[in-house]
């Protein structure tokens, strides 16, 4: 699901980096603030699993904060944290496969009982026979 823009608050601030001179008299860097709990777009079961994926992610006022200063103009560190976001809520809600158990096969039970005895042979060789 995609993240309305209404519900993103914009700051920027001044970023290191490329940029020479310009660097020290333009604010660049983009910081985004999402608040999990305000978002209107996301169910109450939705919200619960975005909070325990991105738990380190989330602060004391229950918002995450993404930033980017990668580049040299605000719309691009922007676009980029969105980017980062998005991606970021995308994993987060993400469901991970139920692993089904499976037993090993006839044949390859068989291959491992033969490497063991081809292994043991070998060892059986090396003892000192007297």
């Amino acid at each position: 699901m995609q993240i309305p823009s209404n519900e993103i608050k914009v700051t920027f601030a001044r970023s290191g980096g490329a940029g020479g001179q310009n660097v020290n008299k333009t604010s660049t860097k983009a910081i985004l603030h999402w608040s999990v709990g305000r978002s209107q777009i996301f169910s109450w079961e939705e919200k619960v699993r975005i909070r325990e994926k991105l738990i380190n992610r989330i602060n004391h006022e229950d918002e995450v904060v993404v930033m980017s200063d990668e580049e040299r103009s605000q719309s691009q560190n922007r676009a980029l944290a969105q980017e980062r976001l998005q991606a970021l809520v995308t994993k987060a809600l993400q469901v991970p496969k139920k692993r089904r158990p499976t037993r090993p096969t006839k044949a390859s039970k068989l291959r491992r009982i033969e490497s063991k005895k081809i292994r043991s042979q070998t060892k059986e060789g090396r003892r000192n026979v007297e």
